[in-house]
């Protein structure tokens, strides 16, 4: 039942945090890319305040806890968020969300020089070679035309973003005794305070919006940012960081398949065979370290007492080191007649030996 469940939370997201890149597709056709991140910001903020208001959530307080809020912020939205809607500009929506799977990659870079990852093992150096070969596939930059260029660039810095904006979540953030509805509507509230100043670069120009383009600009606001933020905060809160990482997996394919069907966008032989590499690359990096059995632990007495070792009070056999195990007889068969002892003979039980 739990596995259903977690199995579900994780479909779901990856169908909304992968819808994404088609809302921005569509509300970039009537917005520009300053205007497109503001308006995430504010109407994710907006949304999950109100929802902050019904549960009777209040917002963290403290000024060193807004501080990190405002650099978590930045990194993994305002940033991301801006760089997402500038590199749409050029390339498709489905191949920003293949190029934003390598956030894994870039996590486990970052992760490996702050000292939370020990080490790369050759299978993670081979993912990681393939992960960016991967891009590079994508890229294209042996052809004149390529795959968007710079807006290919942008992308794959906002997936860089996210990557330092999870790192530093997970390290200031999450399990400090914050509820996770107050800690995403305080990000967003901080990720709108920062991109208002940005407004002035091009987000002042009139708008002419259609219903369709309005509902897209709606959904991307209220439920890709937002509702979708949030659950992140709860997966990495619920079932931990790696389960969390499994949605990479999936938005690829979710923001593929959306771009072909509903904005009829082309997916090119090459595309997929870099999407392919990436995901190969990605998973080869998420292997879990094996088990060294000849590399023991030091064993304390709790520890043997909770797995029974010989010698603790809950080895079955009761033996000491050293001493032949005393293997108690089944319920209703009796036991061995007792040794009689001799006279002044020591209580040892060096006497059954003899």
């Amino acid at each position: 039942m739990d596995r259903g469940r977690t199995g579900v939370r994780i479909g779901v997201l990856a169908l909304l945090w992968g819808s994404t890149f088609l809302w921005i597709e569509v509300a970039l056709e009537a917005l520009t890319p300053v205007q497109v991140t503001f308006a995430r910001c504010l109407l994710g903020a907006v949304t999950l305040l109100a929802l902050c208001l019904l549960s009777g959530r209040r917002l963290p307080r403290g000024s060193a806890v807004w501080g990190r809020i405002v650099v978590a912020a930045f990194f993994c939205n305002a940033l991301p968020f801006a760089l997402f809607s500038f590199g749409q500009q050029s390339i498709d929506s489905g191949v920003a969300g293949v190029l934003n799977a390598t956030t894994p990659l870039w996590s486990l870079l970052l992760g490996t020089a702050v000292g939370t990852e020990r080490g790369l093992r050759p299978a993670r150096v081979v993912g990681l070679l393939l992960g960016f070969a991967g891009v590079v596939l994508i890229f294209a930059p042996w052809q004149a035309d390529g795959s968007g260029g710079w807006g290919a660039l942008a992308i794959v810095g906002a997936a860089a973003g996210y990557a330092v904006g999870f790192l530093f979540m997970s390290r200031h953030l999450v399990g400090k005794g914050i509820p996770t509805l107050a800690l995403s509507a305080a990000q967003l509230t901080a990720a709108t305070v920062l991109t208002a100043p940005t407004l002035a670069a091009g987000g002042l120009t009139p708008i002419e919006i259609t219903p369709r383009q309005l509902i897209a600009t709606v959904v991307l606001g209220v439920v890709a940012t937002g509702v979708t933020f949030h659950l992140t905060y709860r997966n990495i809160a619920a079932e931990g960081a790696t389960q969390t990482a499994t949605v990479g997996y999936l938005l690829p394919v979710v923001s593929v398949v959306l771009g072909a069907v509903v904005l009829h966008e082309d997916f090119s032989l090459r595309v997929a065979l870099g999407m392919a590499v990436v995901l190969t690359g990605v998973a080869l990096t998420r292997r879990s370290t094996p088990a060294d059995p000849s590399r023991g632990r030091r064993v304390t007495r709790s520890g043997a007492r909770r797995a029974g070792l010989p010698g603790s009070p809950r080895d079955p056999a009761g033996a000491r080191p050293g001493e032949p195990a005393r293997v108690r007889p089944p319920r209703g068969v009796p036991g061995p007649p007792p040794v009689p002892r001799r006279r002044g003979a020591p209580n040892d039980g060096s006497h059954a030996a003899r």
